[in-house]
């Protein structure tokens, strides 16, 4: 059976959008696009770049699925070449031209295609695309949620939890691992039933 990992860039107030660049995602009025890039740096490269080793499907929302087919094509370096040959699984509901080559809408029914995926892939992962890991937290999708928290405060922005999500226990599956710029990796694993409750003053 497959995984479901979710990558995110965020900031200390969990803030998820528009990490890449100004015109990324400016919904809202949103003025901190491109917030990700100063702070930047080698060792926050090398773990997103071995976060990504044996990656053999994306799962994309809409938007950023437009995004990733107008720029990584065109990309010759480790990870163009990577996200130009896995299959492509975009979660939409409409019905949307798909020009990148191994590009597949998905059904309406999430929660099975999501299963299936499991089943046809080993490392299946899912960038940025907010609103559907939203869904996949809610609906518990996902098997492992790889956070690099960076050390800013952005105040507004569509956040990664959006008070839909639902209880869920995590183990952490490593030592969190920072960057010289403060950017910490944060890797966690689902765990089964939900968390539980206790007295400390018992």
């Amino acid at each position: 059976m497959g995984s479901i990992e979710i990558e995110l860039f965020v900031s200390l107030d969990l803030v998820g959008q528009s990490p890449g660049g100004p015109e990324e995602d400016p919904a809202g009025g949103f003025a901190y696009g491109g917030w990700q890039a100063p702070l930047l740096d080698d060792v926050a490269g090398a773990q997103v770049a071995a976060a990504y080793e044996g990656t053999d499907a994306l799962l994309l929302g809409r938007r950023t699925y437009d995004i990733f087919a107008a720029y990584w094509p065109h990309q010759d370096d480790e990870f163009g070449r990577l996200f130009d040959r896995v299959p492509k699984y975009v979660a939409t509901r409409g019905e949307p031209d798909l020009p990148w080559a191994g590009s597949s809408r998905l059904d309406t029914d999430l929660v099975a295609e999501v299963h299936a995926l499991r089943g046809r892939h080993e490392h299946v992962k899912v960038v940025g695309s907010l609103d559907l890991v939203q869904t996949l937290l809610r609906e518990k999708l996902f098997d492992r949620l790889d956070l690099w928290v960076h050390p800013i405060v952005l105040g507004a922005g569509k956040k990664l939890f959006d008070g839909s999500e639902v209880p869920t226990n995590l183990e952490l599956l490593e030592p969190p691992a920072p960057s010289p710029r403060g950017t910490v990796l944060l890797r966690y694993g689902r765990l089964d039933g939900v968390p539980a409750t206790g007295d400390m003053t018992a």
